[in-house]
């Protein structure tokens, strides 16, 4: 058994990890920190976790934690993670971060687009960007993974068969994400209190979100050429769940049945990525409490448009899960273990 320890266990991600590491046969978690909860039963917080979780939430410390664990996850908001990941990378311990610290090359990105100096760009540098699917050999010899973003998470996973075969015109790409709310975290703001966001729907942050660079990082790098992205995110009236609708300009006219054989081909291999047949669509319904991210696509001969389709949980394939899943592959465990459970339907 591994020893894990997820520091900022009081959020939505960090009890989504909880929840998956205790049903994990090859891992024990063995300590669990908040800052603002220390002291308090873990299911003082989670009720759903009473029995399965009988730790109490600490302070975090690097030292104490090195003593507990081997591997640590960070699910603390960003410019919070650098300190202790570079603490923990410095005394050998293997770091996880769901934060936006880890997920950029260039720090200058973070700079412009986070509104912060980085304080880490050498370990930035030498962190493995954790889309599992696109990055398992650089995953495989990390010290220290950038756990992508939520939106990044279903837009690449839709758009990369795109890029890698050079299907689309680079400077044609828009994508449109509508989110629920526990996206944007558990403390409370009024855009996120009930009676603002029930039967409402919004577009937010329109051309200035920060997980837009990490859309554009990925789809340069797989297309050898800059890209530039139209990003517009919306909040939708469901506590979970991504539905993203990508759109792009072919070079030249690619039947839909085709694309389904091509994307079929690219995720031969990727358990959690499933495409759906002739006529069918993405219901954020279908991957709710799961790991999979579900795709659907259509080529259009009107327009010479491709228009994909992504589906995930935000707080499971978009964190706490994809999380787990760069862990199995960073300690060489099956990649599916402890995220095998499928969706809730209805």
């Amino acid at each position: 058994m591994v020893k894990v320890a997820v520091v900022g266990s009081s959020g939505y991600a960090g009890g989504e990890l909880l929840r998956i590491l205790l049903g994990h046969k090859e891992v024990e978690v063995t300590a669990v920190t908040s800052e603002k909860s220390a002291g308090q039963h873990v299911a003082a917080l989670f009720p759903n976790l009473g029995r399965l979780c009988n730790l109490t939430l600490e302070k975090a410390d690097a030292n104490v934690l090195a003593n507990k664990a081997g591997l640590v996850f960070l699910a603390v908001p960003h410019k919070e993670a650098m300190t202790i990941a570079a603490q923990l990378v410095g005394i050998g311990i293997a770091v996880i971060d769901l934060s936006a610290d880890f997920r950029f090359k260039d720090t200058r990105v973070y700079d412009e687009w986070y509104g912060d100096e980085h304080e880490q760009p050498g370990l930035a540098y030498m962190a493995a960007y954790g889309l599992t699917e696109l990055h398992r050999e650089e995953i495989r010899r990390a010290r220290i993974i950038g756990n992508p973003g939520c939106y990044p998470t279903g837009a690449l996973l839709a758009l990369m068969p795109l890029i890698k075969e050079g299907l689309i015109e680079l400077d044609s790409i828009v994508v449109d994400s509508k989110s629920g709310v526990t996206g944007a975290g558990r403390t409370p703001a009024q855009p996120y209190h009930y009676p603002e966001a029930n039967e409402s729907m919004m577009a937010y942050k329109i051309g200035v979100h920060r997980h837009t660079p990490e859309i554009e990082q990925e789809l340069s790098l797989a297309a050898g050429a800059p890209v530039i992205v139209s990003f517009t995110p919306h909040l939708a009236p469901m506590n979970r769940g991504i539905l993203s609708t990508c759109y792009a300009k072919m070079k030249k006219y690619e039947g839909p049945d085709k694309l389904r054989k091509m994307y079929a081909k690219f995720y031969k291999d990727d358990f959690f990525v499933r495409i759906l047949g002739k006529g069918n669509y993405p219901n954020v319904s279908s991957v709710r409490g799961s790991n999979f991210c579900d795709i659907g696509l259509y080529s259009d001969l009107r327009t010479g448009r491709v228009v994909v389709v992504s589906a995930i949980d935000n707080l499971v394939k978009g964190a706490a899960g994809q999380a787990v899943q760069n862990m199995n592959v960073l300690l060489g465990f099956d990649e599916t273990e402890g995220l095998k459970h499928l969706g809730m339907f209805p």
